[in-house]
């Protein structure tokens, strides 16, 4: 049988990277083994999920080129993918789990629940603020062996049997967990107005899914043993659960939406990274192929597994990533990256660039210059301007008396060529250089101020192929002016 994976986001929000991540471990285990991949769209939370939030998953998604096989857009046998439109569905498999002994409703009223948690406070001697449940806060529905009903709106709660002992399951990167029965309580899985819990609503979806493995972050632990005693009392065959390492910020605290920019899938976008880029590194955040840290995306397909996925979080590293950004764009076939940068590049101000071959040329001059798409766009930007303006120390370096009556050769030969080309451009210099009995870059430095403004540049045949003949003799009229 071959696998099927899933990811399923919450759309109350950009798309997170520990988010992307997750996504991206269960899409390459379902295309190594030549799986299916769902996209399912968990929006029960209907005060803080938005279209906008959506959208910007399916964004980042698809930037980063995790494409999915079903979900929204891509219609197929275990629909519907978002869990709104299922509730009908959820409030039948409910009431087969009341009527089999395995739930029941809760009628208690909030004040209840209050006073409960109040006296299990003052019991314990804990402060307003601390956490009840990791103290053992259990509450004790008065209802659990209630056959009343009433009109009153209730809640739904799972009756966990009274059994002693242990039970857990074998987690594809952690090894065995287990905790003791006692450890648990009755747990709501359908709200008074029939919308159901995560836990609930996300086990009716992987069994109707048919999902096979289902990797999440380590923060789910807890819900899989609850997941786990639903799948029992509904005679189900529960999926392999793999929980992966959080992701850490630098300062040592979980990457967080509030806290941390670098949260934000679309920020790093925004900041050139290129999207393989992103995807070889938040690969590393947590799994590794043994000294191993350039992928391509044919090879985290056929290495990835999680058996060496680890258990101890992975951390932030932001000088890691623009090493790994900084490798393929010099890694990045010329059109492709050219495609990547024109939006940089007309955002920066070159609203009629185009991908032709001046930029493919830019490109190739610039790849192992720059750090972000962004950075490149910005150094390919005077290469499109009419005109430049001459910085005052390159100037007085390079073009006084000498270094003007060498541009003015140079200067009669450019204008000669029939082509212009850096392989017709780059000999040049070194004609009127021999002719003057002076050094290659005693010439080439006065064209390239002239040229640029500044004293670096690519090499000289490729900055004046990127100016074009007609601005490059502009230029050095300007200069010789």
């Amino acid at each position: 049988m071959k696998p099927r994976l899933r990811f399923a986001p919450s759309p109350t929000g950009y798309l997170h990277i520990g988010g992307a991540r997750t996504a991206l471990f269960n899409w390459l285990y379902a295309r190594k083994h030549g799986g299916t991949f769902v996209l399912r769209i968990e929006d029960t939370d209907q005060e803080r999920s938005t279209k906008e939030s959506l959208q910007a998953i399916l964004d980042g998604l698809t930037w980063l080129g995790i494409d999915w096989d079903e979900g929204p857009g891509k219609e197929g046998a275990h629909g519907p993918y978002f869990q709104m439109q299922k509730l009908a569905h959820y409030a039948k498999v409910a009431q087969q789990l009341i009527d089999t002994g395995w739930a029941y409703r809760d009628y208690s009223t909030e004040e209840e629940l209050a006073a409960a948690r109040k006296a299990f406070a003052a019991e314990k001697g804990l402060k307003e603020g601390d956490d009840l449940r990791s103290a053992g806060f259990k509450f004790s529905s008065p209802w659990r062996e209630k056959k009343d009903t009433s009109d009153k709106p209730a809640l739904i709660r799972f009756k966990m049997p009274r059994r002693e002992g242990r039970f857990g399951f074998d987690d594809q990167v952690l090894g065995r967990i287990e905790k003791p029965y006692d450890d648990f309580d009755d747990f709501v899985i359908m709200r008074s107005d029939g919308v159901p819990l995560y836990n609930f609503g996300c086990v009716i979806d992987d069994h109707d899914m048919a999902i096979t493995h289902v990797a999440r972050g380590q923060e789910h632990i807890n819900s899989t043993f609850a997941q786990l005693m639903l799948y029992e009392a509904l005679g189900w065959t529960p999926p392999l659960f793999a929980h992966i390492p959080l992701i850490f910020a630098q300062d040592n605290s979980k990457l967080s939406k509030r806290k941390h920019p670098e949260a934000d899938v679309m920020r790093h976008k925004a900041n050139g990274i290129l999207p393989h880029a992103l995807i070889n590194f938040i690969a590393r955040l947590g799994w590794s192929h043994g000294n191993e840290e350039i992928f391509t995306r044919d090879d985290l397909i056929q290495k990835f597994d999680f058996e060496h996925v680890g258990k101890s979080q992975g951390v932030w590293n932001p000088e890691k990533l623009t090493a790994t950004n900084k490798h393929w764009l010099k890694n990045t076939e010329p059109l492709q990256l050219a495609m990547a940068l024109l939006p940089y590049l007309q955002a920066a101000g070159v609203p009629d660039a185009a991908c032709d071959a001046k930029l493919e040329l830019g490109v190739r001059a610039f790849n192992e210059r720059s750090a972000t798409l962004v950075e490149m766009a910005e150094k390919l930007k005077p290469y499109y301007a009419k005109g430049v303006t001459i910085d005052g120390a390159a100037a007085a370096k390079h073009l006084g008396p000498e270094g003007k009556a060498l541009l003015a050769k140079a200067k009669t030969e450019l204008e000669a060529l029939k082509e212009w080309t850096a392989a017709i451009i780059d000999p040049v210099v070194m004609v009127v250089a021999t002719a003057a009995n002076v050094k290659a870059g005693a010439v080439a430095q006065p064209i390239r101020v002239a040229a640029t403004g500044g004293t670096a540049s690519p090499g000289i045949g490729v900055t004046l192929e990127l100016l074009g003949r007609e601005e490059t003799l502009h230029r050095i009229d300007a200069a010789l002016r």
